[in-house]
């Protein structure tokens, strides 16, 4: 081999060599935080393991059990009304507010900043100040007061408990989907307005032919990240309600806590945590070969 050739050898392997140097904090904290723990939660979860001696294998049995519990049944039902009522009413606010902000205002980037705060606030102090306002004593309460109508227990009832936690989330995760509505109606040509407005539509007609198509490829991301978080709601639960009035609140990944923590039952909260995975997984697929009929791409 020429000292060319050979000096071209060592330059080829040297840079891969510096690229894993470079990535290999993100690889070691991947295996070690992400990787890692997924694969000890699969092999848990054929185990009974209380935190303390050592795992014993079970086999399906954790799963097997877990299609038995009448109070997964309630976590679930809980879980889907989360998400069914989450996701429409973000989906719609959201949208309404990004058309609101995609106009030349004053002080447009103001409120944007505005509505996105609560996105990258912590949800410990988030819910902390809806638990003040949804108190009894709290702005909500004082309103209806004011109109002769009864106090409320907003987070102690189960009528309006899960109702209270979906419009904290609702507030909470909009800024996220404001933005990326805000980036989807930005993309959109303005030559198509402007040949709509000449040949006579009024602003329902541009949005219904216009914008709802153009932008349902953003649309149909927004739901399935939306679907994806509500349904591994947890903190939000913690701090309102703890899962209850009687397990009004209480949601899948909630109840997952409660089980591997609080009832010291990892084997089981590990097969319900797959389970869930596979909820999910399930759902996005669904959702991947509906996509079709009303997502346009053009």
């Amino acid at each position: 081999m020429t000292r060319a050739a050979a000096a071209g050898s060592r330059h080829r392997w040297r840079q891969p060599a510096w690229a894993l140097l470079f990535l290999a904090p993100s690889l070691v904290g991947f295996l070690a935080f992400t990787l890692g723990p997924i694969l000890a939660s699969l092999v848990l979860s054929v185990t009974r393991w209380d935190l303390i001696g050592r795992p014993q294998f079970v086999g399906p049995e954790n799963y097997r059990a877990a299609f038995s519990d009448p109070i997964l049944g309630r976590v679930m039902r809980n879980t889907v009304i989360y998400s069914g009522g989450t996701v429409p009413l973000l989906v719609i606010v959201s949208l309404a507010l990004a058309l609101a902000l995609n106009q030349s205002i004053r002080g447009r980037t103001f409120f944007r900043v505005l509505f996105f705060m609560p996105v990258v606030s912590s949800t410990v102090a988030v819910a902390m100040v809806w638990r003040w306002i949804y108190s009894p004593f709290g702005p909500i309460n004082a309103i209806l007061v004011g109109f002769g109508l009864p106090v409320v227990g907003w987070l102690t009832t189960t009528t309006w408990a899960l109702p209270a936690v979906i419009l904290m989330s609702v507030w909470q995760s909009m800024g996220y989907s404001l933005v990326i509505f805000l980036a989807g109606l930005q993309s959109i040509p303005q030559h198509l307005y402007d040949a709509a407005a000449v040949d006579g539509a009024n602003g329902w007609l541009r949005f219904r032919h216009i914008t709802v198509p153009l932008l349902s490829p953003t649309t149909f991301f927004v739901v399935v990240m939306a679907v994806i978080s509500t349904f591994q709601v947890f903190g939000q639960v913690y701090m309102l309600t703890g899962g209850g009035p009687a397990f009004a609140t209480s949601t899948i990944v909630y109840y997952v806590y409660e089980q591997a923590f609080l009832a010291l039952r990892m084997g089981y909260a590990s097969a319900l945590a797959w389970l869930l995975f596979a909820a999910i997984f399930g759902l996005t697929v669904l959702q991947l070969r509906f996509q079709r009929r009303w997502v346009t791409y053009d």
